[in-house]
């Protein structure tokens, strides 16, 4: 498994109902969980006083990123991502 840097921006379409919001925003924090279980969803922040999350991803490729993990999140059509392949720098402090 490849891991990603992925910017995320979530647009809500002018209109929407509040309702479909909270069920779509209920929805991804279980689709979030799932994909935490499965070692698909790493890590996840939110800049301070920002609306745009960045996590750490992981998917065998760009391709199956898009498609099976965050393609699969209830929010995807009102999303944006910015996405960044890592590998690992030899200074890493992290565990090997």
């Amino acid at each position: 498994m490849r891991e990603f840097l992925v910017e995320i921006t979530t647009t809500v379409p002018e209109g929407t109902a509040q309702e479909e919001v909270d069920r779509r925003r209920a929805a991804e924090a279980v689709r979030a969980r799932e994909l935490a279980v499965t070692g698909r969803l790493v890590r996840l922040w939110r800049p301070v006083g920002e609306l745009r999350s960045i996590g750490v991803w992981r998917a065998a490729d760009e391709e199956e990123l898009h498609e099976k993990v965050l393609g699969t999140l209830p929010l995807h059509p009102w999303m944006t991502f910015t996405v960044t392949p890592l590998q690992p720098h030899p200074n890493d402090p992290g565990p090997r």
